[in-house]
């Protein structure tokens, strides 16, 4: 669809800075309230914090990269950039629920676009339950932390731990451990992504935890929960030739 009425954002890197100047000198720019469409210059995390930072106005964003690798963005450039936007095909991105409790019995909610992770924050390593659905499905996974990843999440963090790269559109989610050690055998599951996990932390006084949605981080938890929140979505616009299901889906022939 066309966009008559297009904000920009940007991250504060100098070449971001940049790409906002010229895009300014190329085309008329109107503030996000008064928007259609969000264009966010700079790299993947920038465009996840726009995502969540706009994500209460509903508009689609549509990231061109000016940080390093990009995965999540377009290719930077100014002409033809309306039509570019026109021709753009759409990626609904619903993102995790994070409720975590600490030790000290507060409570906390954040989302997630990429992964919702624990991770160890001592010398020793975490002991947490696992339970899906309500059902325990790990007595005791003894690691350096856990993470439930999305689709768009996991050629990120989720890859890094050896999880499994997952298409857009199948509806799964990836349940991967960092760096576990027991079970021995234990590298993960793909649950369904209208499953709720839970993670217990045992012994979260001696072996502390923190927990973090994206870059939210809450430290010293007992208990964490995770499911995917059906009523919120961002829209991503990718340029047809650069599709994010396209660049998952190669991510997985890449040696």
């Amino acid at each position: 669809m066309p966009f008559d009425r297009i904000a920009c954002v940007s991250s504060a890197s100098p070449k971001a800075r940049e790409g906002l100047r010229q895009l300014a000198a190329a085309m008329l720019l109107v503030p996000v309230a008064e928007a259609e469409v969000i264009i966010a210059l700079g790299g993947d995390g920038f465009l996840l914090r726009t995502m969540h930072a706009y994500l209460h106005t509903g508009l689609p964003i549509y990231g061109m990269n000016r940080g390093s690798v990009g995965f999540l963005l377009n290719e930077f450039d100014c002409e033809n950039l309306r039509e570019r936007l026109g021709n753009a095909q759409p990626h609904q991105l619903r993102p995790l629920r994070m409720t975590a409790t600490t030790i000290d019995g507060q409570r906390h909610e954040a989302l997630a676009f990429n992964e919702v992770a624990l991770l160890r924050r001592s010398q020793q390593s975490a002991h947490v339950r696992v339970l899906v659905n309500g059902r325990q499905r790990l007595e005791n996974l003894v690691c350096d932390g856990v993470m439930v990843a999305t689709p768009a999440g996991s050629t990120a963090y989720n890859l890094s731990a050896h999880g499994p790269i997952i298409p857009l559109g199948s509806n799964v989610l990836a349940l991967t451990p960092v760096s576990p050690f027991r079970p021995r055998r234990w590298n993960g599951a793909l649950l369904p992504h209208t499953a709720e996990v839970e993670f217990e932390i045992l012994n979260p006084v001696h072996r502390p935890v923190d927990a973090s949605a994206d870059s939210k981080q809450v430290r010293a938890v007992t208990h964490v929960t995770v499911r995917e929140d059906p009523s919120l979505h961002a829209r991503i616009l990718f340029d047809p030739d650069h599709s994010l299901e396209e660049r998952i889906f190669n991510e997985q022939f890449l040696h």
